[in-house]
């Protein structure tokens, strides 16, 4: 008995047209239990990657070492670090990929080896969360390794995953034409099936995150500090309990005369051979490559931009938490109807167009990033440190946001201003404590602050009244950047006129991103997809799929360098020109006549022609 699934149910929220309802209830619990990996993993990729992890990663380096540090002579800042991270373990991927690639291809152990990788993927996104009990230079360092080692499993975890899909594909369709001789079921429907159940699981979870990050708070409506390392910790298990879902209902795909001897060595040698193979065949497939080079730029720059923001934002505009989980939310749920909006523009137009739409749509929002930038303070009340005058002295108070951490700059701050700063009893800066300051100690005080600092001040009252302070690493001081005459452009003649805070300009670029991502990706596969000779398609897609992870590394390594030579501005706006040359680069691709060359092979390799 075939019924209506949960599955259909879910692409109908999505308007994801399908027949996978009237298949056998083997398959559709197969289909089912392959998206729910989805469902799984993205609670990694949207909590851990984009909303709680950056935030945490970049505020407990700057507890332990400052704004930045610099090591042989090179300048590392907390958004630099998260981008190093990602570097290493998107390389190593990149470098054992494709043996992973070719092994999953010739021998049956692909469930085998998703259920290991996510053992490890699952289990350090667990371990994450032993930071809290270390000190904050130990603690982030176990962040740093342990962040490394889960996007390893998630990385290498997904080759495998994706590896099923034309198996489910193919069954799925054989079984639909043989119960109702009609059209088969496509890829693609199974595929975007699994794009919308990441979204919702990720969403849900990330929803979840987001009511304990705004409900568990102290007093002074400050983030409890055991909520973060818990939110972490559950992103684990909720990516390996429905895990166990795909491990339980999906079998281990048939393979005709399976390789049993296959080595990791030995499916290495063989995967370099067949790229050198293919690269060998550019010249028949001219169209194909210059598409490969042109995705190989525009997707390295859109997903380096999507997993740095949160650490931009939280390192360079002072994003805080709970602003940067509410806009990941809402990116969640914009991204896939709007993959749909694309699809339906594709189809009044073309896929290239809509695609260059897409990629237009990511530089306008690359650029804008660049030119976010904090409203300067303007009430004395927005100061982090306010000192009011009382009986010839300075009544001094604090922002409850503000902290000191363990790296040398605050040791030598607090050592030099304890006997004004308001601390409590445990020696921690506290918003219900009032130091107390001479106007000597006042006037030295705000000199302190006025230098490299990124602290700010104001006085009320007495000889200084109206005077402030703002330090050199201070959100809202813009001017000593490569490109700093942008935001401050922006900031001057456009945000501070219409009002628009960085709340307000961080939650438009939320909605930008979400608008364009699922389509620019989702395009971009279709393009390829038309492409590629229907024989060959296992090959040309592992090929696809390899030049995909030597992006994944490309951009982060580009953000340390930049970051390190210039600034975080700078190292933006250079993922946008990764994105500006891809787009330039699709221009001259000629999709008709790569549909064409693709025709020819199929008849070629089949023996209709010679």
């Amino acid at each position: 008995m075939v019924t209506m699934g949960s599955d259909d149910r879910i692409g109908q929220i999505f308007g994801i047209e399908s027949n996978i309802g009237e298949l056998p209830d083997g398959d559709r619990k197969a289909i089912r239990g392959w998206c729910y990996y989805d469902w799984a993993k993205s609670a990694f990729e949207t909590s851990i990657v984009v909303a709680i992890l950056p935030v945490y990663f970049v505020t407990l380096f700057k507890y332990a070492y400052g704004t930045e540090i610099t090591l042989a002579g090179f300048t590392f800042t907390g958004d630099s670090m998260w981008a190093w991270a990602t570097f290493l373990s998107a390389i190593i991927i990149a470098l054992v990929g494709p043996g992973m690639g070719v092994i999953a291809d010739r021998a049956e152990i692909k469930m085998k080896l998703t259920k290991y990788l996510t053992w490890l993927g699952a289990g350090a996104t667990v371990m994450l969360a032993g930071a809290y009990f270390l000190s904050s230079h130990w603690g982030f360092i176990w962040l740093f390794v342990f962040y490394v080692l889960a996007n390893m499993g998630l990385l290498s975890a997904t080759i495998f995953y994706n590896a099923m899909l034309p198996y489910l594909g193919e069954r799925a369709s054989a079984d639909y034409q043989v119960a109702h001789r009609g059209g088969p079921v496509q890829m693609d429907d199974i595929s975007n099936r699994a794009f919308a159940y990441g979204y919702l699981g990720g969403g849900i979870l990330l929803a979840i995150h987001l009511a304990i990050v705004t409900i568990l708070v102290d007093a002074d409506g400050n983030l409890l500090s055991w909520v973060v390392p818990v939110a972490l910790a559950s992103s684990g298990l909720w990516w390996y309990g429905f895990a166990l879902i795909t491990i339980n209902w999906v079998p281990e795909p048939h393979i005709e005369n399976p390789v049993r001897d296959l080595t990791f060595g030995s499916a290495t040698r063989l995967a370099l051979t067949e790229v050198r193979k293919t690269l060998g065949e550019v010249s028949r497939f001219k169209v194909l490559a210059l598409y490969i080079v042109a995705y190989f730029f525009f997707i390295d720059g859109i997903n380096s931009v999507t997993a740095l923001a949160g650490a931009f934002g939280a390192s360079v505009l002072g994003i805080p938490l709970a602003l940067n989980m509410a806009v990941i939310l809402i990116v969640q749920f914009v991204a896939a109807p709007s993959a749909m909006l694309f699809t339906r523009l594709a189809g009044s137009t073309s896929t290239k167009t809509a695609l260059t739409a897409a990629l237009v749509g990511w530089c306008v929002v690359i650029f804008g990033a660049v030119g976010f930038a904090p409203l300067e303070l303007q009430e004395h009340e927005e100061y982090d440190f306010q000192l009011d005058s009382a009986n010839g002295d300075y009544e001094v108070t604090a922002l409850g946001t503000v902290w000191l951490g363990d790296s040398d700059t605050d040791t030598v701050f607090y050592d030099a201003w304890q006997d004004i700063l308001p601390l409590d009893e445990e020696g921690e800066i506290s918003s219900d404590v009032t130091g107390t300051a001479s106007e000597a100690q006042a006037t030295a005080f705000l000199a302190a602050i006025d230098g490299d600092g990124r602290f700010s001040a104001s006085v009320s009252g007495g000889n200084l009244t109206d005077r402030t302070a703002l330090g050199k690493d201070h959100p809202t001081s813009l001017g000593d950047g490569a490109v700093d005459a942008f935001p401050v452009f922006l900031r001057d003649n456009f945000w501070a006129p219409l009002g628009f805070g960085i709340s307000i300009q961080w939650l438009f670029l939320g909605l930008m991103a979400g608008t364009l991502l699922g389509g620019s990706q989702g395009l971009a596969r279709s393009i390829f997809g038309q492409m590629v000779p229907q024989t060959r398609s296992a090959e040309f897609f592992g090929f696809f799929g390899f030049f995909g992870r030597v992006a994944a590394f490309l951009g982060p390594l580009i953000y340390v360098v930049v970051t390190g030579l210039l600034d975080s501005r700078t190292a933006i706006l250079s993922l946008g020109a990764l994105v500006v040359i891809g787009a330039v680069l699709l221009q001259r691709i000629d999709v008709a006549e790569g549909i064409r060359v693709a025709r020819a092979e199929d008849e070629r390799k089949r023996g209709n022609t010679e």
